[in-house]
């Protein structure tokens, strides 16, 4: 009976100690990259943003121009603002795809 409760105590000790481990690992990773605050988060999100607004505006502004010196019966504008948006979201999951890519590599390096 007492070596049960002596492998238990020890099984539950190492849980312990994985999940103190665990917290100090994340700590020290949080010291690491303290430069990610809320400023840079929100910094992200305005880049993510232009890299969606900027082809599309450009697309919009070549459209226009376009329709202005060769009017036809299709407009340009209203195309390229699609192929400026459809760009721009192209864009941006790239540069989300990325950040992700990177999020799971730093788990991985903490984790090994």
């Amino acid at each position: 009976m007492d070596k049960r409760l002596d492998d238990e105590t020890r099984r539950n000790q190492t849980a312990f100690s994985r999940r103190i481990d665990d917290q100090a690992k994340r700590k020290l990773k949080a010291r690491r990259h303290a430069t990610r605050t809320i400023w840079h988060g929100l910094g992200m999100m305005g880049l993510i943003g232009w890299s969606v607004a900027i082809p599309t505006v450009l697309g919009i502004a070549l459209g226009i121009w376009i329709d202005r010196h060769y009017p036809g019966r299709h407009s340009w504008t209203l195309m390229l603002l699609l192929l400026g948006l459809v760009l721009g979201c192209l864009n941006a999951w790239h540069w989300v795809a990325r950040e992700e890519r990177r999020i799971r590599q730093d788990q991985e390096d903490n984790d090994g």
